[in-house]
């Protein structure tokens, strides 16, 4: 129970931070949305993104899904479900770590529909229609570290205002690729450094912008980007070539053969998954990782 206490009231200083935080975005001159980081319950720096976004946008539809969230602690939405009431529904493919969120002390006080399923191209639609909220929502984040780019492309109905994207920094800038699909994809079993998974920035590029959406920038660290529906882009957020706003991953993830970490960088763990095959999603054609070396760059 203490620790219950304890951890309700260090969520309580970080929101009271956050709030902070967001007062002193306001007006503040923004050249990349690596200006507007920071952290309250994201990884990185998602959740002063998000609130730059939501706030310039004026977004209407306050609801929210995410998947990939793990047990949500550490997530994309939460900031928003708990400081701004927004309505939220996120899905994981472990039942353990469903169960933890629903234990958790804020689930019952907030707005929060969760499922636990292992998301598929198959079954991700149906997955969704079962939040109960309408198909324009305010936020769409996806994590789900395999075939996340299958996923978006069975999503064709769904309009989120804003589109969170986890891209592998791996496969460069100039390629639209992803690993090819398998319903049962799996990052740690596809190859042991945990490397081979997701797909490229450029491949989510394509598949957005067809689809009324711009890039807006990427995180300072090389994971996530950010999709805009193109009619809400006004002067303080503008759409951003993806030559200028790749960065490369600053994170060490790569793992050994024992799922140690090897404490190696993302270009020196290119050379590990060379071989693996990847699918050129504009076209269809095949290649292999190492096919997109040339195209890694460093912003």
């Amino acid at each position: 129970m203490r620790l219950l206490t304890l951890d309700r009231r260090i969520d309580e200083i970080k929101i009271n931070q956050g709030l902070v935080l967001c007062e002193l975005q306001r007006g503040k001159p923004v050249a990349s949305l690596s200006d507007v980081e920071f952290k309250v319950f994201s990884q990185w720096g998602e959740d002063g993104i998000l609130q730059f976004l939501i706030r310039e946008l004026c977004i209407e539809n306050r609801t929210f899904i995410e998947f990939g969230v793990e047990d949500f602690f550490e997530s994309n939405s939460r900031f928003l479900l708990m400081k701004d009431l927004w309505k939220g529904y996120v899905i994981d493919g472990s039942q353990r770590n469903v169960e933890r969120l629903r234990r958790s002390y804020f689930y019952w006080k907030y707005p929060l529909k969760s499922r636990a399923a292992f998301i598929t191209r198959e079954n991700v639609a149906d997955l969704l229609d079962e939040s109960g909220f309408d198909k324009r929502v305010g936020v769409m984040s996806v994590d789900v570290d395999g075939v996340d780019y299958y996923l978006l492309e069975a999503l064709a109905e769904w309009r989120a205002e804003v589109i969170v994207v986890e891209y592998n920094s791996i496969f460069g800038a100039r390629h639209a690729v992803s690993v090819p699909y398998s319903p049962g994809f799996s990052r740690s079993s596809a190859h042991h450094s945990n490397l081979y998974w997701g797909a490229s920035l450029t491949a989510f590029d394509y598949l957005l912008s067809g689809r009324g959406y711009s890039l807006v920038g990427v995180n300072s660290v090389g994971s996530n980007a950010f999709f805009v529906r193109r009619e809400l882009l006004n002067e303080r957020v503008k759409a951003v070539p993806v030559a200028d706003c790749f960065r490369e991953s600053s994170f060490r993830e790569a793992r050994d053969e024992r799922g140690e970490l090897r404490m190696i960088s993302a270009r020196e763990g290119r050379d590990v998954i060379g071989h693996l095959p990847l699918v050129d999603v504009s076209s269809g054609a095949a290649l292999r990782v190492a096919e997109t070396f040339d195209s890694i760059s460093v912003s």
